[in-house]
């Protein structure tokens, strides 16, 4: 992959302005905050953060992917200002799952999620490259 950034660009924090890739393409559907028995441990928006990157990088894990094929995420959100007082624990629970991964994002604050305990919903885009030799778990 190519982080694309626009000379004379100021560099974005957490997020890339583009990214070239290329190889098999992997669609994350929206995961939120639960646990693999589909219930919440938590009401806190930060760790419903990181339990929804945690079902993300299952989902990576069981493709042959890693965080590092991410090329794109889109952070729906039902408090801008739960994000807002939390980004710094938000930033550190997402650098323990996805480490220094950047890529492409956009968040957007909703009104309602479908799931109504759920305070994130994140949808992923990665890209495997054709020599990647992870074996493949298929669920």
């Amino acid at each position: 992959m190519q982080i694309i950034q626009p000379e004379g660009w100021k560099q974005p924090k957490g997020y890339s302005n583009g990214i070239l890739a290329e190889g098999k393409t992997l669609y994350i559907g929206g995961q939120i905050g639960w646990d693999i028995n589909e219930q919440f441990q938590s009401d806190d928006f930060v760790q419903q953060v990181h339990q929804t990157l945690l079902n993300t990088a299952a989902i990576l894990k069981a493709s042959g992917a890693g965080p590092e094929h991410i090329t794109r995420m889109t952070w729906y959100i039902t408090d801008k200002q739960a994000y807002l007082s939390s980004a710094k624990e938000v930033g550190r629970v997402y650098r323990d799952v996805i480490g220094r991964n950047f890529p492409v994002m956009a968040m957007v604050q909703v009104v309602a999620l479908m799931e109504d305990q759920a305070k994130v919903e994140i949808e992923t885009t990665a890209v495997i490259p054709h020599d990647n030799t992870k074996e493949q778990h298929p669920s």
